[in-house]
């Protein structure tokens, strides 16, 4: 028999972070994240979840407590390995504007020496799983692409090394509702196939919703509701209430 939390790949042990001193950004905060789930952070700007995230791929250390992935604390990763084994999407993608799409997607697998067939042929894999054509887009920049194919792009970068664990800062924030939408329908489909797990950085509840496993709703650097997308909807937490009655106007 499996030991309890042996199928959790990250964990946050009683973790506070504060800058020089100041007050804490995270308060104690206790969470894990289990192996193939999408753990949507879900709160107001400055509540704390984005600092959460970077606390994840030792961006950020934390001032007490302990951030763990696969077991090992981040302060005993090597930051690069850590990074590495961590796809990392940000609002409007965050792509290098001087590389192609076919070089941003290769930036990791490159890094890590792949061969260039090898190489090759993932981004090709990449671009077709996030719906672009490789033969179309691999030699387009950044610049020459809408903010949709953008974020793809960033999306099919994050994964192009195969990394266990995904982590998404409000991916699909910077676009229009139709975009947005879209955008979300593609990656709940793709969430299924691929199996990751997934840390998603959101304030948007229906987003929360749709593609969550879970949703840590946070509030002044501390988890107020940690529960399924159903239970959340059934929640007497009078933040979650107030974050659901948005949905109806």
């Amino acid at each position: 028999m499996s030991r309890n939390g042996d199928n959790n790949l990250v964990e946050f042990r009683d973790v506070s972070f504060a800058i020089d001193g100041g007050a804490s950004i995270i308060d104690r905060l206790s969470l894990s994240v289990k192996l193939g789930e999408t753990l949507v952070l879900l709160g107001e700007s400055g509540c704390g979840k984005t600092t959460t995230l970077r606390l994840v791929n030792r961006l950020l250390r934390p001032t007490a407590g302990a951030v763990l992935v696969e077991k090992k604390p981040t302060t005993e990763w090597d930051v690069i390995r850590l990074r590495r084994r961590t796809g990392y999407v940000i609002q409007d993608a965050g792509l290098f504007p001087h590389f192609t799409v076919g070089e941003n997607v290769a930036l990791v697998p490159s890094l890590e020496h792949w061969d260039e067939t090898r190489t090759r042929d993932r981004v090709g894999e990449m671009l077709s799983l996030v719906g672009l054509e490789p033969a179309k887009f691999s030699d387009r920049y950044p610049r020459e692409l809408s903010g949709g194919q953008r974020q793809r792009v960033g999306v099919a970068r994050a994964l192009a090394a195969d990394p266990p664990l995904l982590l998404m800062d409000e991916p699909f924030g910077a676009l229009d509702p139709l975009t947005r939408s879209t955008l979300q329908k593609e990656f709940a489909a793709l969430k299924s196939r691929l199996k990751k797990t997934v840390i998603f950085v959101t304030h948007d509840v229906r987003e929360a919703l749709m593609l969550g496993s879970r949703i840590a709703l946070m509030d002044k650097g501390r988890i107020v509701l940690l529960d399924t997308p159903e239970g959340f909807a059934k929640s007497d937490n009078e933040l979650a209430r107030a974050y659901l009655e948005t949905l109806t106007h």
